[in-house]
């Protein structure tokens, strides 16, 4: 499939240009604008590029670690965590995929994880960069 970097730049300097920085806190699930990426990179989706993403590392309010998700449950792979944000609704964070964002690519919040979900991912990726 041919990716569309045009049409993704020109979102990516109207994001930049028209987004103000959000509040925002670690642990918390939030709709990123991820953009349109090179080969296995986790790409956003839609018209506006947006992936959710569970914010890991607050640096200071301008910028953040934050994990992509995606819906497919992929349990027992080294690379992910499978967690849960909403009753019973199961999504897998690609560990590998981790990335430093500005806060002006957060779109909207749709969840918190729960702080026992959070401390065995943090402790998930200790390992495996260790």
């Amino acid at each position: 499939m041919d990716k569309d970097y045009v049409k993704w730049h020109k979102e990516k300097r109207r994001i930049n240009n028209a987004h103000d920085r959000v509040f925002y806190n670690e642990r918390e699930v939030w709709f990123c604008h991820l953009g349109e990426n090179v080969g296995f990179e986790q790409d956003g989706r839609g018209d506006t590029y947006l992936r959710p993403v569970i914010i890991l590392k607050k640096f200071n309010n301008e910028i953040c670690w934050a994990i992509p998700l995606t819906k497919r449950v992929k349990p027992n792979r080294p690379f992910n965590f499978v967690l849960s944000f909403h009753k019973g609704v199961r999504s897998t964070a690609l560990l590998s995929q981790i990335r430093l964002v500005d806060v002006k690519r957060l779109k909207y919040k749709v969840g918190t994880v729960s702080l026992s979900n959070f401390t065995s991912l943090k402790e998930k990726i200790r390992r495996l960069i260790a």
